[in-house]
């Protein structure tokens, strides 16, 4: 049984590691969360907002052209068509949602890719609501036009410039704010990460994904449940909103995909399960890129989304207890990806979605297998990234 327990843990990861300082904001979240989101109210303005601003539901489109390709009945379920382009907003909606309820004034959030603090600086701009984002001086300048986009809204983008200057970085800049700032301020956090009970939380409104593609499916195919789910990892909150409502149906195979750079042991890498080990990262245990002394390694990916040297602590679990299948896909094998599919369905996938893709050529299926590929967000933003590459 894949569920979190009242102390945010699944299975030997989770929990709340923080200090005394962030303890009353945790604390507020964790007594007052579950409450404010099972009011009708909350539940009324969330599909209203899910539906009429963020365009759901997403389609789930059969990709005749990959399927012929492949082998197999592969569908892609289009959260590149989400208003800002990406699964980020999903989560936001809710979380903006919920700070009001809060009595909050201020957002924060970190951001890697820069979708998730678009989706951000938008839901904070939708409300009315003052917002910083935190990122990477490094992924600022791979993802200038996240950037601008976040400045147009009306957010304060910080760049983040200790250690590799990414996503994890980014992270540790809003934390800190969060301590220095508890009362008036929330915490939007985009991945499936952080202390409890952000993870369970922010894979909740992730998975109105999970929730409408076994609707679709069964409208298209006339059972709810596909043969594959694939989606790619870094914190993991795509493939958390794409797997959630099969956590415990076994016989769908869960395939997460992360980021292998150069090389899994190349040293230039952010394959979490196949280099990881247990520790503390971000206020919960997980499965962490370290040293032998604990410190956190560097990862890297040519996707800033999956550049992080973790992943949530339900993908740890899923890994642990063999739920779900995880693959390593260097860049240059999703770079190839992300053009086969720009070329056979016309669609251009931001660079993390394309590790997704990639792993087609990794992963054994059957000729009559449904698979459904979550298509995280769209290439727009990773423009430059691939004029860089250049190889097409």
């Amino acid at each position: 049984m894949i569920a979190v327990d009242e102390k945010g843990f699944y299975g030997n990861f989770g929990g709340a590691y923080i200090p005394e300082m962030l303890h009353p904001n945790i604390e507020e979240l964790r007594d007052n969360y579950e409450r404010i989101v099972a009011e009708p109210d909350f539940q009324a303005q969330f599909k209203s907002l899910l539906k009429d601003y963020v365009g759901r539901p997403t389609p789930l489109f059969y990709a005749q052209r990959l399927s012929e390709k492949y082998g197999a009945k592969i569908y892609l379920k289009r959260e590149d068509l989400c208003h800002t382009g990406a699964h980020k907003v999903n989560n936001t909606i809710g979380q903006i949602i919920l700070a009001k309820k809060l009595g909050k004034k201020r957002i924060i959030a970190e951001t890697g890719a820069g979708q998730h603090g678009v989706a951000t600086a938008t839901v904070c701009a939708l409300m009315g609501m003052d917002c910083t984002v935190y990122m990477g001086k490094h992924d600022m300048e791979r993802q200038r036009p996240n950037v601008e986009r976040m400045r147009i809204l009306g957010a304060k983008v910080v760049p983040a410039t200790s250690g590799s200057q990414t996503l994890k970085d980014a992270t540790n800049e809003a934390m800190r704010q969060w301590i220095n700032n508890p009362v008036d301020t929330h915490y939007i956090i985009g991945s499936v990460v952080g202390p409890h009970p952000y993870p369970e939380m922010v894979a909740r409104f992730q998975s109105v994904i999970s929730e409408e593609i076994k609707a679709q499916l069964l409208e298209k195919e006339g059972r709810e449940n596909p043969d594959l789910v694939i989606a790619c990892v870094g914190g993991g909150s795509n493939a958390a909103g794409a797997f959630y409502h099969y956590y415990n149906t076994p016989e769908v195979r869960l395939i997460a995909v992360e980021a292998a750079g150069l090389g899994v042991f190349s040293g230039k890498s952010a394959a979490t399960t196949a280099l990881g080990k247990p520790g503390i990262l971000h206020g919960s245990k997980t499965l962490l890129m370290q040293t032998e002394d604990g410190q956190v390694t560097e990862p890297y990916s040519i996707s800033a989304g999956l550049d992080y040297p973790g992943i949530g602590p339900v993908h740890a679990h899923l890994f642990e207890t063999g739920r779900g299948e995880f693959v390593g896909v260097e860049d240059e094998d999703a770079m190839l990806a992300g053009i086969e599919v720009s070329r056979l369905e016309g669609i251009i996938p931001a660079i993390e979605t394309a590790h997704a893709f990639a792993a087609l050529n990794q992963v054994k299926y059957k000729s009559d297998d449904v698979i459904v590929i979550n298509l995280s967000g769209r290439g727009d933003k990773d423009l430059d990234t691939y004029i860089k590459w250049g190889n097409y």
